[in-house]
Parts: C-alpha cells; structure tokens; sequence
C-alpha cells in the first residue's frame, strides 16, 4: 500500500465506500480491546436492560474506524491532525456500517474530508478528519 501524493488528492473526490460487518464479535472485542468494560458493549442482557436492542459499538472504536477509513484511502504514512465527529444512532452489533466521504478542503499542507458512516437506523458518526501527507 502507498500514501497518495498532494498532486493525487483533489477537493470534492469522493472515497471508495468501506462497510463493516458488526459481528457480536467485532463489537465486544474492540470494546475489549479500548479497555471500555461498560456492560452495554459486551452483555446483550444488559444492553437490553438499559432499553438498547444489543450490544453496541463503543466511541473509541467509532473513532478508530473513522480515522482508519481515512488512512486506508490515503494511505500509511498520511499523519491525521484533527477529528471532529458527531455520533448518531447506535451502530448494533448484526448491522453494517458503511463510510462515504470526499475530500472539502485544502489549506496550508492540510487536507479536509468529510466522512459520514451509516447503519440501518441512519448516521453513525458524521464529521471531518484532517490529515496532511509527507513531503516527497
């Protein structure tokens, strides 16, 4: 895999699709993994107790799989400066979760994308992720 260069990257491209399968395990082992024991991300029955379908992804792994849809596009060595999501409705585990988003800006070194993330009840996470990418 390759980092694009600022020659590649233009405002208003838009980022191939990325969907997740929110498998049972893919969402308590990267609750597990953050360090987040909060019962609602790993004990269906207490997820349910507190009026949630099932367990449910946590904010660490939503920021994780926002800043990794970034970088997969861009690539390894693209240094992320700033992320300012917005989360939605739960993201349950038995769903998909799938990122859009396209680059909105260019300043000083920086680029700007917008990501967006949806599961079957609607937005997941919206907001932006900028990044800058290394000289060459």
């Amino acid at each position: 895999m390759r980092t694009l260069t600022e020659d590649e990257v233009q405002v208003g491209v838009a980022l191939p699709e990325l969907a997740i399968d929110l498998t049972p395990t893919t969402v308590v082992s990267t609750a597990l993994a953050t360090m987040d024991f909060t019962p609602v991300h790993h004990d269906p029955a207490s997820a349910r107790a507190q009026g949630s379908k099932d367990v449910f992804l946590n904010i660490l792994t939503t920021m994780g799989l926002v800043e990794r849809y970034v970088t997969d596009w861009a690539g390894p060595e693209a240094l992320i400066r700033g992320i300012n999501v917005k989360l939605g409705v739960p993201a349950y585990a038995g769903d998909r979760l799938t990122f859009t988003g396209a680059v909105v800006g260019r300043e000083d070194g920086e680029f700007t994308v917008e990501v967006r993330g949806r599961v079957s009840l609607g937005d997941h996470a919206f907001g932006t992720v900028r990044f800058a990418l290394p000289d060459r």
